[in-house]
């Protein structure tokens, strides 16, 4: 085993975000939406360059992979990729976000293989809404796939883009879903990552807002646990006398960067150590190199991540002078 990774701020990094493609199905306004260039597939991870780093941040002390995208299940075989995964690397924590339009043939062989968590993204309860949001008619598979994975015992988080003028007056209904069903619905604060993504300060509807307007329709109590906020950013409230619980994720408003303990590989090979910056680290060159490989990944990874900047310090940094702190597309950097 390897000396863990931390960083100058003491943190030390347990989670991995992959990104496997940049390609989505769907069109959604903050995301996708921007654009319609794809990274060219020679520039693409191949699954088997994913299965290395898997086994070299087992190294690093990652416990957690989460695969992101784009949209993961749109590149060709990944429920299969993603089974072998959770075989190879039984101990290690393999989840997956989504936005559940094409999940659902592999849903049940997923679970059997061990992976038992999926984040699937939803930001409205209205279909007419879906549509307009995502440009395409999908609400009813989703709300399906949603019951197909709460079916095969998988811990369902679902997470909404909390957004002004969108989606803020369906609090009484996403209340009501998470009232019903079991599972974790959770609210994050619109971002100011991407170009073109209709972001301005007024359309942010901060966490503290959220809770209010939320404790109109339910009786919330917040979820405490030794070392919560240290292993996830949002903070949990039970909702009396329901089946899920209610989350807060604010990255804008109040951030929790001094607890952060994420990198993130984007589907190219770039490692990111902060979303809110445009700093990369190129891997891919080094990986595919004969006389590099894995090793120099390795030590690119390590020096990278001891210098993970404070992203509410970049934040800051945009607000003093009105400008964005990310210009990559969400899709491209993996959310």
């Amino acid at each position: 085993m390897h000396e863990h990774l931390e960083d100058k701020h003491g943190r030390e990094v347990s989670y991995m975000r992959i990104s496997v493609t940049d390609r989505c199905n769907l069109r959604c306004t903050y995301c996708a939406g921007e654009g319609l260039e794809f990274i060219p597939h020679p520039r693409i991870l191949r699954y088997e360059e994913i299965m290395d780093f898997i086994g070299m941040a087992r190294n690093l002390g990652v416990q957690k992979i989460r695969f992101t995208g784009g949209e993961p299940f749109v590149r060709k075989g990944f429920g299969d990729f993603m089974i072998r995964a959770a075989e190879r690397f039984a101990d290690m924590d393999l989840c997956v976000t989504t936005n559940a339009t094409l999940i659902g043939p592999d849903v049940d062989r997923l679970a059997a293989a061990g992976i038992k968590r999926v984040n699937i993204s939803l930001d409205t309860l209205q279909a007419d809404k879906f549509v307009t949001i995502t440009g395409r008619d999908h609400f009813a598979v989703v709300r399906e796939n949603i019951d197909r994975c709460l079916a095969a015992n998988m811990t369902v988080k679902v997470n909404a883009v909390a957004m002004k003028g969108v989606n803020d007056n369906e609090v009484g209904d996403f209340i009501e879903f998470a009232r019903t069903h079991p599972l974790d619905l959770r609210f994050i604060e619109f971002m100011p990552v991407g170009t073109e993504t209709g972001w301005d300060d007024s359309r942010v509807w901060t966490a503290a807002e959220i809770l209010a307007d939320a404790r109109a329709f339910a009786e919330l109590t917040p979820v405490v646990k030794s070392g919560e906020r240290r292993h996830g950013p949002a903070r949990m409230y039970d909702i009396k006398g329901g089946l899920g619980r209610i989350g807060l994720i604010s990255p804008y408003s109040d951030h929790f960067c001094s607890t952060c303990n994420r990198l993130r590989i984007t589907s190219d090979g770039n490692l990111r150590t902060c979303l809110f910056s445009d700093k990369v680290y190129r891997l891919r060159p080094a990986l595919r190199h004969a006389k590099l490989g894995l090793e120099q990944v390795e030590k690119i990874i390590r020096l990278a991540g001891k210098n993970k900047p404070i992203g509410n310090e970049l934040l800051r940094r945009m607000r003093a002078s009105d400008h964005g702190v990310c210009k990559t597309r969400m899709a491209s950097i993996g959310g």
